[in-house]
């Protein structure tokens, strides 16, 4: 069963939805980018449906100024009193929960590490974290990082296809050595991916790390992830990380979907 639920976050209702079941081990997604707690083709409301199905409550929601919630989106940034406001509410309204997993994908991953602190929350996935700096966090918007067009050229030097394109013409060659001189420079990490670094190392939680590894959010965290500043969590033991062979940022095709499900489950059954 699938109920509505209204709660207040700081004077403005927000409004959730929760898949009802009784184990002990709920999961609570959080939205990233503007997005509505369906999700991309209502990816979420399917994933929170199958879970239900195994007896996990599941509780989405959208965040201030998102979908039929009250108030103003300010971004992910300033989210930290909404996740905090998800999670009494769900755990108000499925009382058999003792441990609480949280997911997010792309910005909400970023959010749930900066802000999951002293929150009843168990443990994390983070899908594709979004370290890019943009105004707006509007990553349509943004262009990829060095390290994503980098990993984006040498996919295609890789493809026997290219060679073939290059002998006869197709590619530029000039155009060509630019670009891969140009990200061959070395890129300092943004200041989001200092702070998930620090986010990341500081947590205690059992912390799962998701990566589409053709996508270009997640081949800009990857970038940022090879960097010094992330030695402190790459040491963690708490802290796990897995691939999955594709671009897609929603784990939208079969293959990651199947993927992201089996690696859920593999939490909520650990936890």
């Amino acid at each position: 069963m699938r109920r509505m639920i209204s709660f207040d976050c700081g004077g403005d209702q927000l409004v959730g939805s929760l898949d009802v079941a009784d184990r002990g081990t709920g999961l609570m997604i959080v939205s990233g980018g503007n997005e509505i707690r369906s999700g991309a083709h209502a990816s979420q409301a399917s994933i929170a449906q199958h879970f239900a199905a195994l007896g996990h409550p599941v509780f989405r929601y959208d965040r201030r100024g998102i979908g039929e919630s009250e108030g103003v989106n300010n971004g992910f940034e300033t989210s930290a009193d909404d996740i905090t406001a998800a999670v009494t509410a769900f755990r108000a309204q499925a009382p058999s929960i003792k441990k609480l997993v949280a997911f997010g994908n792309c910005d909400a991953a970023t959010a749930l590490a900066f802000f999951h602190a002293g929150i009843a929350i168990d443990a994390l996935i983070l899908a594709n974290p979004w370290v890019i700096e943009a105004a707006q966090n509007d990553e349509a918007a943004t262009p990829p990082t060095a390290a994503a067009i980098r990993a984006r050229y040498l996919a295609r030097l890789k493809n026997p296809r290219s060679l073939i394109d290059l002998l006869t013409g197709k590619i530029d060659f000039k155009k060509l050595a630019g670009g891969l001189a140009k990200v061959a420079q070395k890129e300092a990490p943004s200041g989001l991916a200092a702070r998930l670094a620090q986010a990341l190392a500081a947590t205690t939680l059992p912390v799962h790390i998701l990566i589409a590894d053709r996508d270009t959010t997640a081949l800009s965290f990857m970038g940022a992830y090879k960097d010094r500043l992330f030695d402190p969590v790459r040491n963690r033991v708490n802290v796990h990380i897995s691939t999955v062979n594709s671009a897609s940022h929603s784990f939208a095709d079969t293959t990651s979907r199947d993927w992201l499900i089996a690696n859920i489950h593999k939490v909520l059954d650990q936890i």
